[in-house]
């Protein structure tokens, strides 16, 4: 071997010796666990990003468009408007396979649009796809208007006139507009939507606390036909202030009866004639509509504002259309006062159940098996948890406390029946090993010499470990707050056995005793996302809530996560120096 050789070859062994120094210096791993975090926020990011534009862009005033558009199966030519919804691109294959007869000369790929055309009670869909190629003098009329309404979905026309009692105020020619005319028509809208918001005030607030008050007089009723030890004069007065306090409920019925109906008389005199782009006229009543835009007019300002309006129609108004429309406000309370009255149910369990096994208990195979089993739990299934909770809780706690507590209202259960209660119960205690978990971690770092000293001093162990030990742990018990309020708060299999429902009418916390109603029905961010996205009869109006409503449930969670840290870290920084 040439000195040339040797030279090579000690080289060589130099750089791998250098390579596996690196090697074990550990710092390829740091590079590969950089390297999976970007990853990690990259995905989540766009994920987010994915939720904003799909969900945030619903909501959005688009331009209407309409056109002439052939067939390209039976040839004819319609006039169509609507809203672009979705644009894709589609092989001239998949398209001759459903029957169209495409000429092939003008390539492999064709562009169809999704069109929101509206008018579903006149042509049984409102969601349409056309193929780009087919349209032609596509324009966007500046009288053309969209009806956002109660029943039916959007409505697409052109107004003609507005009429009072059936008479017609003022009018304006097909396809043509006039500002007179449409302020004429947006006042009397205004007015509609005033009725219609004492109208559902009336019947949210005064009938529904009637209605209780009825309700409560029956089960009073109802108690005295059961307590048969009742001295007879007492139960003659009892029956009396019945009566009375239902007469007296009997006159303010019917005074809120006659208001109503003098309200809907109002709200049902106006009314309006518009017509479609096809021709069709119809006449609506202004009682039918919500919203009425003309996007073609707006400027980029007016369609900001009417896009902040109706996100914060969709944050603080009750679902309509089979949660297809509206807001989801219930959704959000429900959500938001489950994941509070969970948290404050698992959170001393499970700091009991912590401070035993770490403080109290014996440490032996019994306390170890208990670990285990603890930390197999936070494995189980969730609907696994909702079959227990509806199993123990409602079939078996709450059919007892209907018997004890409720027994004028048998046989309609009470707390036997899902509920707000049980749903909470259930998520506490499919989260309370997570708690155990985080509060022994918490305990078992703070030093033996704060115990001892806390001795020293004279201080019993229970006072010992109330105000040194607990309060030094407190930010261990919060991380596991936080982590049982990530996953309850999107957990929905075992909510849909326990309480959840489709539409809650009424919230679980009102103005009648007891005021938080723990035995009512709620509604859930993850249920409506689920009912919205796989139960919903109109699967293209659905899609975009599905993602406004996911991106509202992560931001929800975010903001209790964000709370529970705050108050975690300044319990940290609080007792930082006793640890030290």
């Amino acid at each position: 071997m040439d000195h040339s050789e040797t030279q090579d070859t000690s080289l060589y062994r130099s750089q791998d010796q250098t390579v596996a120094t690196w090697f074990r210096s550990g710092e390829p791993w740091i590079w590969v666990t950089g390297a999976a975090v970007a990853v990690s926020v990259i995905a989540v990011v766009g994920l987010l990003l994915i939720l904003a534009v799909r969900g945030l862009g619903h909501f959005w005033p688009s331009d209407i468009v309409q056109f002439d558009y052939v067939d390209a199966r039976s040839g004819t030519q319609t006039v169509v408007a609507g809203q672009l919804a979705d644009s894709e691109q589609v092989s001239l294959e998949q398209l001759s396979s459903s029957g169209l007869a495409l000429d092939p000369s003008l390539g492999d790929i064709r562009r169809r649009d999704l069109i929101k055309t509206g008018n579903r009670d006149l042509t049984g869909a409102d969601f349409r796809w056309f193929l780009y190629e087919r349209m032609s003098t596509i324009e966007k009329p500046e009288g053309l208007m969209v009806l956002e309404r109660r029943e039916w979905g959007n409505f697409y026309g052109y107004l003609l006139a507005v009429k009072e009692a059936g008479v017609t105020v003022t009018e304006q020619p097909p396809m043509v507009f006039s500002e007179p005319v449409w302020e004429e028509f947006r006042s009397r809208l205004q007015r509609a939507l005033d009725l219609n918001e004492t109208i559902q005030d009336i019947e949210k607030n005064d009938t529904r606390a009637l209605n209780y008050r009825l309700e409560q007089l029956r089960l009073d009723e109802r108690a005295l036909e059961l307590n048969e030890n009742l001295d007879s004069q007492l139960r003659q007065r009892e029956s009396a202030r019945i009566a009375e306090a239902r007469a007296e409920i009997a006159v303010k019925y019917d005074v809120l009866q006659e208001t109503l109906n003098d309200l809907h008389t109002q709200i049902g005199r106006d009314s309006f004639t518009a017509i479609t782009v096809t021709g069709q006229e119809v006449e609506l009543t202004f009682a039918k509509v919500v919203h009425a835009l003309l996007p073609n007019q707006m400027s980029v300002l007016e369609k900001v504002l009417a896009w902040f309006a109706k996100l914060a129609e969709f944050l603080s108004e009750e679902p309509r259309e089979a949660n297809t429309e509206g807001g989801v406000y219930p959704a959000i309370f429900g959500t938001v006062l489950m994941v509070l009255l969970m948290s404050i149910m698992v959170t001393p369990f499970g700091v009991v159940a912590a401070v035993y096994l770490r403080e109290y208990a014996k440490q032996g195979v019994v306390t170890r098996t208990i670990r285990i089993a603890v930390n197999n739990l936070a494995g189980v299934p969730s609907i696994v948890y909702g079959v227990f909770g509806l199993g123990f809780f409602v079939y078996g706690v709450g059919e007892q406390v209907d018997h004890l507590f409720f027994e004028a209202a048998l046989p309609a259960p009470t707390f036997g029946t899902p509920g707000l209660l049980w749903a909470s119960l259930t998520l506490a205690i499919l989260t309370v090993p997570v708690v155990i978990v985080a509060t022994e971690e918490g305990l078992a770092r703070i030093p033996r010499s704060v115990r001892e000293g806390s001795l020293a001093l004279g201080a019993t162990k229970a006072e010992t470990l109330w105000r040194v030990v607990l309060p030094m742990a407190s930010p261990a018990m919060m991380t596991g707050v936080i982590l049982a309020v990530a996953r309850a708060a999107g957990e929905v299999a075992p909510l849909m056995l326990v309480g959840v429902v489709k539409l809650a009418p009424a919230l679980p916390l009102d103005g009648n005793f007891p005021f938080l109603h723990l035995d009512q029905k709620f509604m859930h961010l993850g249920f409506h996302i689920y009912d919205v996205g796989f139960q919903s009869p109109n699967v293209e109006a659905a899609r975009p809530l599905v993602y406004a409503t996911a991106l509202l449930l992560v931001v929800v969670i975010a903001v209790l996560n964000f709370s529970a840290v705050n108050i975690r870290n300044h319990l940290r920084e609080k007792y930082k120096a006793l640890e030290h």
